[in-house]
C-alpha cells in the first residue's frame, strides 16, 4: 500500500543499470519514493558479465544474482518479472503491461537495455540460432553443447569471443567468424589482435577473418553455414554476437525523443522531465555505451537527481575493455590507433608474448593497447583519465610502475598469475584469494566496495593499482574504473577538488556552513570527510578558522600515537637529528621518572619515549617542554622530519652544511599540517647518508650548489623522488621548499602522499608552478610563511598548560 506524501517511482527493466539507479536512490533518500520494478526476464537482477563464466562452467546462475527476491522485500520494492511493459502513456502518467496491469508514476526511469543484432540472411529463424544475452541463451546454448558438437559464433568482439571460450571449455569444436582482419577490432589494433589470435588458436579455436555470412543452412535445424564466396562449413549451433542496439521501440512509441539511443541530458533525463532513462538504451552527447562501468555512473547521476539532490552531471565515460577468458591477458583503453599529431611508444617481447603501446599527444596518454602484461593498465587509464603530463615519465612509462618499486609484486606478470595466496595490501594483510573471493560472494563492482569489504588499499593505497586490476580480472573490462571524480565518501556527492573551489567561492569558514553550501546528506559527516573538510578549511584560512579537534584521527586529536596496548608513543622534536648531553639527559631524567618501558632511536634520528599513559602524557609534555623540547608531531598528517647527515662540518665527502641547513628547513617547516605526513632529508653530498631521494622533499648538497628532488616515499611501497631543480643558496631552499609545501597543501587531495600527488598531476605541471614562475613561486612561499605564523604553537605546551583537559582524564570506573 502506497504511504502518504510519497512519490512513485516506476522503473522498466530490472537490470544491471536499473537497479544500480535504485540502490544509489535507496542510500540518497530511502524514503522519497514508492518504487515498482517491471523485468521482462523471469529471474531477480543478476551480473551479466558473468555470462561467460556460467557458460564455461566456472561459475553458477545463482554467483551471479546481485539481488535476490529478498532484497526486494527488505526495501519494499514491488517487484513484477517475466512481464514485458507495452505502452507509456505519458499523458496520464502511467505504464501498461502486454497483459493489461496498469501502473501510475510521478516518474518513470527507462532501462530496457539493448537487443542482439540478428543478422538478417536466410535461415536465421531455424533452430539453433541463439543470440548471447541473457541467462536464458546461456541455458539453451548449455542444452545443446557436448563432445564432437560444432558451434560457430559469429562475431569476434569482446562477447563473441568469451561466447566461443565458453563453449570450447563445453568440449565443442568451435569457429569464429568476423568481418573484420583481426579479432577485437574496437579494442586492440592488428599487432594485438594477432597475438589473441594466435592464442586462442593454440586453444583450439578456429577463425574465418574477413568473411562474411550469405546464408545460413539447414532444413529444420541447423546444419552449417555459407558464406558470400561460397565456401560452407558446418554447424551444429550457431551463436549471436555481431553487436547490439539500443532497445528504444518502447521509448519511441511514447513520443520520447530518440535517435540511435534515447537521447539524454547530463541529468539522465529525457524529453520528458519526468522521464529519465540509462543504461544501454541510452544515447548521451551522441554516444551509446555498452559496458557496465559507464552505466554505474549514469545510475548515480539519475539517483541523485530523483532523490532532489540536483548536484550531479553525467560528462560521458572513459572506457576500458578486459577479456574475461581464462588465461590470457588483455587490456585496451581510449584512441590507441595513432592519428596526426600522435606519437606511439611500443614494446614487443615475442618471447614473453608482451606487447604494449601506448598513444600520446602532447605528452598525455590518449589510449593503450597491452597483451600479456596487463598489471599496469588501470594505472595508465588513470592518467589517460586525469589528463597527467608524462614528460619525466617517457624513458620507463611502457616498464610500468614497476619501476616506482612495488612490495615485491614486479616479478609477477599479470595478477591473474599470482597464486591466491599472494599477498596484495601489504598493510593490512590481504591475499589475492580473499579480495576475488569477496568480488565474486559480496557482488562488488569498485574499488570503494572492495575496500569496504577487505581492507584492501584502504590504508596507504600503493596496492590500488593491483586491487584494480584483480577487478578487471574478475569481472572484465566491465568493472568500476575509478572516476576522476571520486565522492569523498557516501556523505556527499562532492569530491576533493570541489571543497577547496567551494571554499573559496561561498567564503565557508566551518564545517556545518560548508556542509549546508554543498548539500551534505548527513548532519555530522563521517570519519572520512569530517578530517578532509577540517583540513581543508585550515588550509584555506590561516588564522582565522578554529581547529575542531573533534574532526581529526584520534594520534592528532591527543597529539601522540597510540600504540597495541593502548598506550602512546611520545617522541620530541630533534632540530636536524642534532642534539646535546644536556637534551640526552634531560629525557633520560624524564624517562626514569615516568618509568618509561621502551626508549628507542627512531628512523628519523629521533628519541621515542614508548608505553605512556593517556592521563599521564600532559605531565610527561610539562616536562619535555621545560626542558626545551617541543612536539615532534610523529602522530600529525605534518611535517614529521627533517633527516641529515654531518656534512661538510665533520664528513670528508661533504660539500655543504647539510646539518645546518636541514635545521634551518626544519625550524622553518614544523607545526605546518599537510594532506598526509611529509618528511624531508638533506644529504651533504652525493653519496647520500640521509637518504634525501626516497623523501618527500630531498635536498642533495653538490660542490656547485643544491639539488632538489621531490614526490619520494619509502615504506610498503619505495618510491624514487622526482628531480626538480638546482639551486645555489640556501635562501633559495627555503623558498623552493615553502612554496612546494604550499602547493602541496593548496592542491593535493587529503590523504594523498607526495608521490601519487605528482603521478596524478605531473612533474611538468610542477616544475611549471614551482620553477618556471618565479613570482607564483614566491607567492606560494609567502603563504606558506603566514600560514606557519598561525601554526607554529606547540600543542604539547598548550596541553601541559590545560587545553583540552577532558581529552586526557581517565574514565571513572564503576564499582
Amino acid at each position: 500500500m502506497m504511504e502518504k506524501n510519497k512519490m512513485r517511482l516506476v522503473v522498466i527493466g530490472n537490470g544491471m543499470a536499473g537497479i544500480r539507479t535504485v540502490e544509489e536512490l535507496l542510500k540518497m533518500s530511502a524514503n522519497e519514493y514508492d518504487i515498482t520494478v517491471f523485468g521482462a526476464e523471469p529471474q531477480p537482477n543478476y551480473n551479466r558479465i558473468l555470462l561467460s563464466p556460467v557458460l564455461s562452467g566456472e561459475m553458477k546462475f545463482q554467483d551471479t544474482v546481485l539481488n535476490d527476491w529478498s532484497w526486494y522485500q527488505e526495501n519494499n520494492i514491488t517487484l513484477h518479472v517475466g512481464k514485458r511493459v507495452s505502452k507509456i502513456d505519458r499523458q496520464r502518467c502511467q505504464v501498461e503491461t502486454e497483459d493489461g496491469l496498469i501502473a501510475p508514476y510521478d516518474r518513470l526511469l527507462i532501462a530496457t537495455g539493448s537487443n542482439p543484432i540478428m543478422l538478417p540472411v536466410p535461415g536465421i529463424n531455424l533452430p539453433g540460432v541463439l543470440a548471447y544475452r541473457s541467462i536464458a541463451d546461456v541455458q539453451e546454448m548449455l542444452s545443446m553443447t557436448g563432445i564432437g558438437r560444432r558451434a560457430v559464433v559469429i562475431g569476434g568482439g569482446l562477447l563473441g569471443l568469451e561466447a566461443a571460450n565458453g563453449l570450447l571449455m563445453r568440449g565443442m569444436q568451435v569457429a569464429v567468424v568476423h568481418l573484420c582482419d583481426w579479432p577485437m577490432e574496437r579494442q586492440l589494433d592488428k599487432v594485438g589482435g594477432g597475438l589473441l589470435k594466435e592464442a586462442l588458436e593454440k586453444r583450439g579455436m578456429k577463425f574465418y577473418l574477413a568473411r562474411q555470412t550469405e546464408a545460413i543452412l539447414g532444413e529444420t535445424a541447423v546444419a552449417g553455414l555459407r558464406f558470400v564466396d561460397g565456401e560452407e562449413i558446418a554447424a551444429d549451433l550457431i551463436v549471436m554476437s555481431a553487436g547490439i542496439r539500443p532497445d528504444i521501440a518502447l521509448a519511441k512509441s511514447a513520443g520520447i525523443h530518440c535517435e540511435r539511443g534515447i537521447v539524454v541530458s547530463d541529468t539522465m533525463q529525457t524529453f520528458d522531465p519526468k522521464i529519465y532513462s540509462v543504461g544501454e538504451c541510452v544515447q548521451h552527447r551522441g554516444q551509446t555505451y555498452g559496458l557496465v562501468a559507464p552505466l554505474f555512473e549514469q545510475a548515480k547521476v539519475a539517483a541523485n537527481h530523483l532523490a532532489r539532490y540536483g548536484r550531479m552531471r553525467y560528462e560521458g565515460s572513459s572506457v576500458s575493455a578486459k577479456l574475461k577468458v581464462t588465461g590470457i591477458d588483455l587490456f585496451s583503453a581510449g584512441n590507441f590507433n595513432a592519428e596526426p599529431g600522435d606519437e606511439e611508444l611500443l614494446l614487443q617481447d615475442s618471447a614473453r608474448g608482451v606487447y604494449k603501446k601506448l598513444v600520446l599527444r602532447d605528452n598525455k596518454l590518449r589510449g593503450a593497447v597491452m597483451y600479456g602484461d596487463t598489471v599496469d593498465g588501470p594505472w595508465y587509464f588513470q592518467m589517460m583519465r586525469d589528463g597527467t603530463d608524462i614528460t619525466q615519465l617517457r624513458e620507463h612509462i611502457l616498464f610500468g610502475q614497476m619501476h616506482l618499486g612495488d612490495s615485491g609484486h614486479g616479478g609477477a606478470a599479470s595478477v591473474a598469475n599470482m597464486p591466491d595466496s599472494t599477498e596484495i595490501c601489504g598493510c593490512n594483510g590481504v591475499c589475492k584469494g580473499t579480495i576475488v573471493n569477496a568480488i565474486i560472494e559480496k557482488k562488488l563492482f569498485t574499488i570503494d566496495e572492495v575496500r569496504a569489504h577487505t581492507k584492501a588499499s584502504a590504508s596507504c593505497g600503493s596496492c590500488t593499482g593491483l586491487v584494480e586490476s584483480i577487478l578487471a580480472n574478475t569481472l572484465g573490462g566491465d568493472y568500476s574504473a575509478k572516476s576522476s571524480k571520486k565522492a569523498i565518501c557516501a556523505c556527499t556527492e562532492s569530491a576533493h577538488q570541489d571543497v577547496p573551489a567551494a571554499i573559496r567561492e561561498l567564503g565557508a569558514k566551518t564545517i556545518p556552513e560548508l556542509m549546508r553550501a554543498l548539500e551534505w546528506k548527513t548532519v555530522d559527516g563521517c570519519h572520512v570527510c569530517r578530517p578532509a573538510l577540517n583540513y581543508y578549511l585550515m588550509t584555506a584560512w590561516p588564522g582565522v578558522y578554529q581547529d575542531d579537534s573533534r574532526s581529526r584521527f584520534i594520534n592528532e586529536r591527543v597529539h601522540a600515537n597510540i600504540q597495541k596496548d593502548g598506550t602512546y608513543s611520545v617522541i620530541p622534536r630533534i632540530w636536524g637529528g642534532v642534539t646535546s648531553p644536556a637534551e640526552l639527559r634531560a629525557i633520560a631524567e624524564i624517562a626514569e621518572r615516568h618509568k618509561v618501558p621502551t626508549v628507542h632511536i627512531t628512523g628519523g634520528q629521533r628519541i621515542g619515549l614508548y608505553g605512556i599513559s593517556k592521563e599521564n602524557l600532559p605531565k610527561m609534555w610539562a616536562e619535555l617542554v621545560e626542558a626545551g623540547f617541543v612536539s615532534g608531531h610523529a602522530y600529525g598528517k605534518s611535517l614529521r622530519t627533517v633527516k641529515t647527515c654531518v656534512g661538510s662540518e665533520w664528513c670528508r665527502f661533504g660539500t655543504q652544511d647539510s646539518t645546518g641547513l636541514g635545521i634551518r628547513v626544519e625550524k622553518m617547516t614544523w607545526g605546518s599540517w599537510t594532506p598526509h605526513k611529509f618528511k624531508i632529508a638533506v644529504s651533504g653530498c652525493p653519496r647520500n647518508c640521509a637518504e634525501a631521494t626516497i623523501k618527500d622533499f630531498g635536498i642533495v648538497c653538490v660542490d656547485s650548489g643544491y639539488e632538489i628532488h621531490v614526490g619520494g616515499n619509502g615504506g610498503i611501497k619505495v618510491r624514487v623522488t622526482d628531480f626538480l631543480c638546482k639551486v645555489g643558496t640556501e635562501e633559495e631552499v627555503l623558498e623552493y621548499c615553502g612554496a612546494f609545501m604550499q602547493l602541496y597543501r593548496e592542491q593535493a587531495h587529503y590523504m594523498d602522499r607526495t608521490a601519487p600527488w605528482i603521478e596524478r598531476v605531473g612533474l611538468a605541471y610542477v616544475k611549471q608552478h614551482i620553477v618556471d614562475d618565479a613570482t607564483g613561486r614566491a607567492e606560494l612561499y609567502v603563504r606558506f610563511l603566514e600560514s606557519q605564523r598561525h601554526s607554529q604553537n606547540d600543542p604539547w605546551k598548550e596541553r601541559a598548560n590545560g587545553i583540552d583537559a577532558h581529552e586526557y582524564t581517565a574514565l571513572a570506573s564503576i564499582a
